[in-house]
């Protein structure tokens, strides 16, 4: 039996361009209909997109709403990693991200990034 894909979609952008912090989510989204296995990493000012009650105010003209992609991405058990040094920089705490988001390091994101088929930046 194959292995099955993985994408890794690195997102370094929020609120000041909502256009690509949504493009990932609606890749994410639609890989995993295609039973891709997908994980978002956030970082940068992409780290804000995991802040209870940021999504609430980033949409982007004619996109889906960037809040139901991040929804339904966890829902179909995606993956989202926010970095510790990033939020760390923003006065973010742990315990000011949404559920679904697992704070990690370099290394846990590395190991991501090795084991995927391919990786994207926006």
């Amino acid at each position: 039996m194959a292995a099955k894909e993985k994408i890794v979609y690195i997102v370094t952008h929020a609120g000041e361009d909502p256009e690509r912090a949504t493009m990932p989510f609606m890749l994410a989204t639609a890989a995993q209909t295609m039973d891709v296995e997908a994980v978002v990493a956030l970082q940068g000012s992409g780290v804000l997109l995991a802040k209870k009650g940021y999504l609430d105010n980033v949409q982007a003209p004619g996109l889906p709403a960037l809040k139901n992609l991040v929804q339904t991405f966890v829902s179909e058990n995606g993956k989202i990693f926010v970095c510790v040094p990033c939020i760390r920089e923003r006065k973010i705490a742990e315990s000011d991200l949404i559920e679904s988001a697992v704070p990690g390091a370099a290394a846990a994101l590395t190991q991501e990034i090795l084991s995927a088929n391919s990786t994207l930046v926006y």
